[in-house]
């Protein structure tokens, strides 16, 4: 594959919009409205790769740089937005991937940080929960990263995270999942016995 770089004029003037903001921590993409400028030829696969043009980007730096400006719309969309301007991109599933765990202690004192393929690090709480889902390929878990944006947690980690499960009763009816920062995130319904 051949790496991708800023020819396309959208992606060449998002790149050139967003200068030095990586070096600054996340722009206020929230408080950002300019007018909608239509599609970018990018696509995150499910597996967290960007594309660009149907070749793979393969510059972090870049990746990042956009990862930082994306942004879910109301209606479901996914964009890249920046003080002058917003385009649409595809995501096939969600924008990030959870490829790092760090686990402290156990039980409800458990904490669980994690590192997304974009260096994002976060920690599974009230405000970065988990959710998990059945997928055609069996459990799916998901962590809340930030502005309503998630990362599917890779199947090595899926794996350690049900190790840590167990049973719980939540509002009358048994539950199988796990603590960290304080929450119990929810898996499945335990079966019953």
């Amino acid at each position: 594959m051949t790496q991708s770089t800023p020819d396309d004029p959208a992606l060449a003037r998002l790149s050139a919009a967003l200068g030095e903001i990586g070096k600054r921590g996340l722009p206020p993409v929230e408080r950002w409205n300019p007018e909608h400028c239509g599609e970018i030829d990018i696509r995150i696969a499910a597996d967290g790769t960007w594309f660009h043009d149907g070749s793979a980007i393969r510059r972090p730096k870049l990746v990042k740089l956009f990862a930082s400006i994306l942004r879910k719309e109301p209606d479901g969309t996914t964009v890249l937005v920046t003080p002058a301007e917003k385009v649409r991109i595809t995501v096939e599933d969600v924008a990030f991937a959870a490829v790092e765990m760090a686990v402290e202690g156990e039980g409800e004192g458990r904490r669980i940080a994690f590192r997304t393929n974009v260096d994002d690090l976060v920690s599974a709480d009230a405000e970065h929960c988990l959710r998990f889902e059945d997928g055609a390929e069996g459990l799916k878990p998901y962590l809340h990263v930030r502005r309503d944006l998630w990362a599917l947690v890779t199947r090595p980690l899926t794996y350690d995270l049900v190790e840590m499960g167990e049973e719980r009763e939540i509002d009358g009816q048994r539950w199988f999942g796990l603590w960290a920062g304080g929450q119990f995130h929810r898996i499945a319904r335990a079966e019953a016995a």
